[in-house]
């Protein structure tokens, strides 16, 4: 088991959730992303598993959005974020001042679905 395979475990029981399949790939592989995405002119972060408690506890996500795990975002204000109140979980856009899920823009059913997506769509608004 590499050092990510721990930081997943780590951060799994911290959230009392599962990753997705295609998450755990991702962070395995990749790691983490940060890159502005042409055509369609967007920033997308995908933040790196040993970021992703801190960021999540900063923010006080799940204190606001029970069931929220924050993985990246927009490099601004808008967070990517696993809505775990279903199962499996779906990939949606919170903004840093929202104050409840009424406010989530879903994205992407999976992480892969976004990746799909991401370059002719970019972030749904």
């Amino acid at each position: 088991m590499g050092s990510n395979d721990h930081q997943l475990a780590h951060a799994e029981r911290h959230f009392g959730v599962q990753f997705p399949q295609d998450y755990r790939h991702f962070m395995s592989t990749e790691g983490s992303m940060s890159r502005f995405v042409e055509p369609v002119g967007a920033y997308l972060v995908i933040d790196s598993i040993d970021e992703v408690i801190d960021i999540n506890d900063a923010g006080y996500f799940q204190t606001r959005f029970p069931g929220a795990v924050v993985i990246g975002g927009d490099g601004s204000r808008e967070f990517l974020t696993y809505d775990f109140r279903q199962d499996p979980p779906s990939l949606v856009l919170l903004d840093v001042g929202a104050e409840d899920w009424s406010s989530a823009v879903h994205q992407a059913s999976s992480l892969t679905a976004l990746f799909e997506q991401f370059p002719e769509t970019g972030w749904q608004l």
